[in-house]
């Protein structure tokens, strides 16, 4: 078999994987506020989201451009292909550490870290697209602090609006609007993440020579996104615990307004073609919902350890990669 050839379906198989942990390791990510109100129950919510991701994965296909080609030009790229392996390998890593951790760290940053710390050792520092790395870095960064002020914002309506209802009547009719917000996040979950293994595979297809543009093929979309849909089915139950139950005590309304609120940052981000964290999304809506129900409700410290999770991500991966690129090539 031709090595390039071989090494193509090294990428894909990894890409692909990488969907698939991304899957469990951000099912939280869409669930976890359902589960902890027992809106819905664990397997019930698991299968849905994996359904919703699976469709929100085929029909968008911006992100997928963005990632394959804003860091880097793959058609200038003489190693692309092995770049690609030691960027899948560094952000599948980190991935499944921080899954083992419990950690709701970003698979975005992870991928994106490790796909520009590939190119900076394996290419050159002139190889990789400083303007274009920029500008998904703020989408990163920007995203949660939006995700953040919407939280507190939609909490803050919802308890105006509410104020003089029994806390018992309000709960039970946000638990049943949870089942739907529920499926929403998991919707625009997939039409933001899924695609940043679609982008790689392009990236690699380009690479290689298969292609010359940035199109998605209907194969990489269908694989791409039943890679996603499978490893969401399996669930990412220690995420999950953190997410619902440890930065503060969530009740229907509280996991409304913070579905809500992420939704709409992620979707908004693929509307612009824009890769974010879905992550950092629904943690910092979260935290903001939790900031307007009682400031002092939020357990900040569990809140300080994600955030560091999420600052010191994007340098360990970087250097991570660039370490596996020297290893391996």
């Amino acid at each position: 078999m031709d090595t390039s050839l071989l090494i193509i379906l090294i990428v894909i198989f990894l890409a692909l994987a990488f969907d698939f942990i991304n899957g469990f390791h951000d099912t939280a990510n869409a669930i976890a506020t359902s589960v902890s109100t027992r809106a819905l129950k664990p397997r019930t919510a698991i299968m849905m989201a994996a359904v919703m991701n699976f469709l929100g994965a085929i029909m968008f296909t911006g992100v997928a451009k963005t990632i394959g080609g804003s860091v880097a030009d793959p058609a200038k790229l003489d190693n692309g292909l092995e770049i690609l392996v030691a960027t899948l390998l560094s952000a599948i890593i980190w991935n499944l550490i921080t899954w083992w951790f419990g950690i709701p760290s970003s698979s975005s940053h992870a991928l994106i870290g490790s796909l520009a710390g590939a190119v900076y050792v394996g290419a050159g520092s002139e190889k990789l697209n400083w303007s274009g790395f920029k500008t998904i870095i703020e989408g990163l960064i920007f995203s949660p602090l939006l995700a953040f002020g919407l939280g507190f914002i939609v909490m803050m309506i919802l308890k105006w609006i509410f104020a003089r209802r029994s806390p018992h009547t309000v709960n039970k009719g946000f638990r049943s609007m949870q089942i739907l917000t529920a499926a929403l996040q998991s919707f625009t979950h997939g039409t933001n993440d899924a695609q940043k293994a679609m982008g790689i595979i392009t990236f690699a297809l380009v690479t290689a020579g298969f292609q010359d543009h940035m199109e998605v093929p209907l194969w990489v979309k269908l694989s791409a996104a039943t890679a996603m849909a499978l490893g969401t089915s399996i669930g990412g139950w220690k995420i999950i615990k953190t997410m619902g139950t440890k930065i503060f005590k969530i009740e229907p309304i509280n996991g409304f307004a913070s579905d809500i609120s992420a939704a709409s940052v992620i979707f908004g981000a693929t509307l612009f073609h824009l890769p974010v964290s879905t992550t950092h999304a629904i943690t910092s809506a979260i935290l903001g919902v939790g900031s307007a129900k009682r400031f002092s409700a939020v357990r900040w410290s569990m809140a300080g350890r994600i955030v560091i999770a999420w600052v010191i991500t994007i340098p360990i991966v970087f250097l991570m990669a660039g370490g596996i690129y020297k290893l391996l090539f």
